[in-house]
């Protein structure tokens, strides 16, 4: 059994107009998603860069319309997901899909919009992605601002209703802020930058900051998160698990893969179906307890409540 708390299926089934069954396109579709272990897969609404400011909301609510009609109801052994209870009571045969939130460019500086997704079902809110927005700045601003006013406001939403606030792409100075402010914290897709030196990957300060916060850290797939190298194996994923574990993360540890928010990525680790792989590798070089842990049981374990 496995958790993925980070995917952009939802992004590439509206930008190519395909179905969510079996098209090809899709790193995580009905038909691999069936022959992969993972239990629950968290689905992103992020909106692409290019989208006009006055349209990001309505594409927001477009891809919450694109879960429901698409992913939820044609199949009767996808349930929605919104709590521990709903995950821990999916029978053998069910998955479940829970719907998360990339960046908040999408609302503007209106929280009724965010309080509108809240009402949708995100139990995730991710405060950026890589930019600058009205709530705090990304990890490629160069001004590298914390939390405004605004983000204030919404992490306090989010404490109201006990959900997460997702620190990937945030600036540090914002990621700092967020540790402070928020009751739930989750990195949902991000490594470790004292094994891979990208800025997206978080210091080792950090990593204790979110251990030390009760928070999750959701180790990614994305080839340039995992090595400098052009070519990343499964073993070079397994050293950042090693290095986070080292450093007191064994219950703070689970899967954040980015599927279908890139095209490169770790070497037999592409698309949901191949965790099989992971699954095997881990098996063999971390206990049982540990494997269990990342895979599902710190998710439930922190689940906010």
């Amino acid at each position: 059994m496995i958790i993925d708390c980070h995917c952009d299926a939802l992004s590439k089934m509206w930008l190519h107009h395909v179905d969510f069954d079996d098209d090809s396109v899709l790193d995580v579709n009905y038909q691999k998603w069936m022959q992969s272990p993972v239990k629950v897969q968290c689905f992103a609404i992020y909106i692409l860069e290019h989208t006009p400011t006055e349209s990001k909301f309505a594409v927001a609510l477009h891809m919450v319309d694109l879960f429901f009609e698409r992913i939820i109801k044609p199949f009767s052994n996808i349930r929605f997901v919104q709590t521990k209870e709903d995950i821990e009571s999916l029978k053998p045969n069910e998955k479940g899909a829970m719907l998360t939130l990339e960046g908040l460019d999408c609302i503007g500086s209106d929280l009724f919009k965010l309080r509108i997704l809240l009402q949708l079902g995100v139990k995730m809110i991710g405060m950026s992605w890589n930019h600058a927005n009205l709530a705090v700045d990304g990890i490629e601003e160069p001004r590298g601002s914390g939390i405004s006013s605004l983000g204030r406001k919404v992490i306090e939403l989010a404490n109201q209703h006990k959900i997460w606030i997702d620190l990937a792409h945030i600036s540090e100075q914002g990621f700092d802020d967020a540790v402070e402010l928020s009751d739930h914290l989750i990195v949902s897709h991000a490594n470790s930058r004292s094994v891979c030196a990208h800025s997206r990957n978080l210091t080792e300060q950090q990593v204790r900051k979110i251990i030390n916060h009760n928070g999750l850290i959701g180790v990614t797939f994305v080839q340039y998160f995992v090595t400098a190298n052009h070519r990343a194996t499964i073993d070079d994923l397994l050293r950042h698990i090693s290095f986070f574990i080292s450093v007191g993360g064994e219950d703070h540890l689970v899967f954040g893969s980015d599927f279908d928010g890139t095209d490169q990525f770790v070497e037999n680790l592409s698309s949901i179906n191949q965790y099989h792989c992971l699954q095997t590798a881990m098996k063999r070089k971390f206990p049982a307890s540990i494997v269990e842990k990342i895979s599902y049981q710190n998710f439930i374990n922190h689940f906010p409540e």
